[in-house]
């Protein structure tokens, strides 16, 4: 009897997989019955074969003269680590009663990439079905195998996973190689990793990192007075008169007064005049409730919220669907539903338990959950919709596991509610014709959506969105100036990244955009994908090309001294965010059919090879060299700053910039040129376990080059353990701490 052969992604999916189609009974290492053999892989088991397998005499070794490496067809080789799972499946699918076989790994382009690797690098011949599968209830499995996609539909997702991973190996391969070989000579410890993704998202975070240090603040005045009326006081801002925004100036503002004698001015009004004329605007203002999560709105969200990184709140997702079966597929980049699934949600709205219920049954009672294009629009839909629950009773979730489950079904229930309704109140209080204060108030008078949330009052982020006292007759439309106050304050510079709001820029290409159809419009040539994000800044960190200082995002010296680089050679194609976000909207528009992957793979091979030939060629100049007022102790002449570092001009002395992944100042230089030793400095970090150590530099001869001097960390002379008495031991290990002259040891 003819079967077919089952792979999943994952031995978990495999065994639901198994339960959901008919109770299928384990047999070794997969499941089997009279129709499927169920088996999986564990994530990726086939790669591409690097340089060094293609021909490892010439690529062994890395060298400028080699490069560019443009394989004609790129050949595939198990990974080593999971070779024994690659054997097994190779053995399935050569079974005699195997006659078809189906895709049912992670429907997205990295699971189609899993099963395209396995399948060709098997040489398999059989027919192939895919599983498309949006929840993993046993319904939701059900479903998708009652409608299993042809393979030859699914060919323009593998078209476009084969393009994105071939399109990062040769800017990978090659400008790491290539860039390496011309920042650091020979290779050593020293790697300057690239990649069409992660390098311009560190162009991002540096960028802004470089605004934050040019930042010049500018001080200012802020004017603000306490009034009273027969109901209570309240505070005003200063308006300045006749206000118009500078052009090019995103600090200015109208409560701001930038020449003191203005704002003492002001001051001196609102103390010299008793009483205020006060005037008021009211106007309705409603808010809708937010739209459904996609992945990366949701990680977004849970870094503001709980402090998640996005590949903790991407792993969380993957659990509740995976395991607890309580989310639809996490990695989406659509927040709508498809336009058939009213009735589903309002099951699913049914189906929850406590608060949420009863707000879901008010949902479904009040005729909330019908027809609306913020909610329903199958033009906002590709292959995945937006994260909601299904109708699984969560149950044994731990507690970020119950806290992301709560913000997706919270946000899927409010979403069917009324836009909460405020009146906004707009004072503006007078104190003598130049001198207006303006006060806001806004109440609350239908939460709406809000009430899924447990509000009932304000709560909009603002602190001085607050109820007004109100006039009275007895007012006589004046206030009574109480007091006034004058500010002394100072434009900040931008904030550092964090994960959320780099998330959003990488979704925007380097452009941070608030609106939401300009967002949405803006996803399609963003940096990576929803399921890749949190990838790219997790290598950021473990590369050391960023460190995280609680919840913000910092570039290192490693990365500051690869953008300048970059810089200078002109590699925009590895630096401009845009161009990135160009080459990832023809991904999607391969994988629906609109765009060639010949045309595409052409594009990116001389791209590779513009990224190679600037970087071979580069010659620092005097466009990227200076000349500063440091005498050099080789020639007496002025040390020349370079790219990498500060030389003598008779070529004999050579101080890098960066030192163990610590940048050494030019102040610093000038110190050690000096006194030929400098410190300890703090800071330096060690390369195999990434933490930091202080320690001297100092100017030594070169053993292989007579003549020649350079700057190098000094720890002092070895220390003789004997002479040392510890005055530590640890009660676990019998480990002794002893005191050197310069270290603990």
């Amino acid at each position: 009897m003819s079967k077919s052969l089952i792979i999943a992604e994952k031995p978990s999916v495999a065994a639901d997989l198994a339960r959901a189609l008919g109770k299928v009974p384990k047999h070794g290492d997969h499941f089997e019955n009279d129709d499927y053999v169920i088996t999986s892989a564990v994530g990726h088991l086939v790669e591409l074969e690097m340089p060094e397998d293609i021909d490892k005499k010439k690529y062994g070794f890395w060298r400028l003269e080699t490069l560019p490496i443009i394989p004609e067809k790129f050949g595939l080789k198990p990974i080593a680590d999971s070779k024994s799972r690659y054997d097994q499946i190779k053995k399935l699918l050569a079974r005699k009663d195997i006659d078809s076989v189906v895709n049912a790994c992670d429907a997205g382009r990295e699971g189609e990439l899993i099963f395209d690797n396995i399948y060709r690098l098997t040489k398999s011949k059989l027919p192939v079905k895919r599983a498309w599968m949006q929840t993993m209830t046993t319904e939701g499995i059900r479903e998708a195998f009652k409608k299993l996609r042809d393979g030859e539909q699914m060919a323009g997702l593998a078209d476009a996973a084969r393009s994105r991973s071939e399109s990062d190996w040769l800017i990978g391969i090659n400008g790491t190689r290539a860039i390496t070989k011309r920042m650091f000579g020979s290779r050593g410890k020293n790697v300057a990793s690239v990649g069409r993704v992660q390098t311009p998202t560190l162009a991002i975070v540096f960028a802004r990192e470089m605004e934050i240090r040019n930042f010049k603040t500018r001080p200012y005045w802020r004017v603000t007075a306490k009034f009273e009326v027969a109901k209570g006081t309240y505070e005003g801002v200063y308006q300045r008169p006749n206000f118009k925004k500078a052009e090019n100036d995103e600090h200015d503002r109208i409560d701001r007064v930038w020449d003191r004698a203005q704002a003492e001015a002001a001051l001196a009004a609102c103390q010299n005049q008793p009483l205020a004329d006060v005037t008021e605007e009211k106007k309705s203002s409603s808010q809708a409730s937010p739209r459904l999560y996609d992945l990366t709105t949701l990680q977004r969200e849970a870094n503001n919220r709980f402090g998640l990184s996005a590949r903790r709140t991407l792993q969380i997702a993957q659990a509740l669907y995976e395991r607890h079966k309580v989310i639809t597929y996490p990695r989406t980049d659509s927040r709508a539903l498809p336009e058939d699934y009213i009735n589903t949600c309002r099951e699913t709205l049914g189906s929850l338990a406590g608060d949420l219920g009863k707000h879901g049954r008010a949902a479904v009672e009040q005729g909330w959950v019908r027809p609306n294009k913020r909610i329903f629009n199958n033009a906002q839909i590709s292959d995945h919709f937006a994260i909601i629950p299904t109708t699984t009773e969560p149950k044994n979730l731990d507690e970020m596991e119950g806290k992301v489950y709560d913000m997706i079904a919270r946000r899927f229930v409010a979403a069917f509610f009324p836009a909460a309704e405020f009146d906004i109140t707009t004072r503006i209080s007078t104190v003598a014709p130049a001198y207006q204060f303006k006060t806001e108030g806004k109440v609350l008078t239908a939460p709406g959506w809000l009430a899924v949330y447990g509000r009932t009052t304000v709560d909009d982020g603002a602190s001085d969105s607050k109820a007004l006292p109100a006039l009275s007759p007895q007012d006589n439309a004046q206030a009574k100036t109480v007091s006034a106050e004058l500010h002394d304050e100072t434009t900040k510079p931008p904030p550092r990244y964090t994960e959320a709001t780099l998330l959003s820029a990488m979704e925007g290409a380097g452009k941070l955009v608030d609106d939401e159809s300009m967002a949405e419009a803006m996803k399609e040539r963003g940096l990576g994908t929803p399921a890749t994000r949190a990838d790219t800044i997790d290598g950021l960190i473990n590369q050391k090309y960023l460190e995280r200082n609680q919840r913000e995002l910092v570039p290192t010296t490693k990365a500051e001294s690869l953008l300048q680089f970059l810089a200078a050679v002109k590699a925009d194609a590895l630096t401009k965010p845009d161009m990135t976000g160009e080459w990832e909207y023809k991904l999607r528009q391969i994988e629906h059919g609109k765009f060639r992957r010949d045309a595409f793979m052409s594009e990116i091979v001389e791209v590779t090879k513009g990224i190679v030939d600037r970087t071979k060629s580069f010659e620092e100049d005097e466009t990227n060299s200076r000349q500063t007022d440091i005498i050099s102790p080789t020639d007496g002449k002025p040390l020349v700053e370079t790219l990498r570092g500060y030389k003598s001009q008779d070529g004999t002395l050579m101080i890098y910039k960066v030192m163990s992944g610590r940048k050494i100042e030019e102040e610093e230089v000038r110190e050690l040129v000096e006194k030929g030793e400098i410190g300890p400095l703090d800071g330096f970090v060690s390369a195999k376990t990434g933490s930091r150590f202080p320690s001297k530099v100092k100017i030594v001869g070169e053993e292989k080059n007579p003549g020649s001097r350079k700057a190098e960390l000094d720890f002092g002379n070895k220390v003789d353990l004997n002479e040392l008495t510890p005055f530590w031991t640890d009660p676990k290990t019998g480990a002794e701490l002893c005191e050197a002259p310069t270290s603990y040891i």
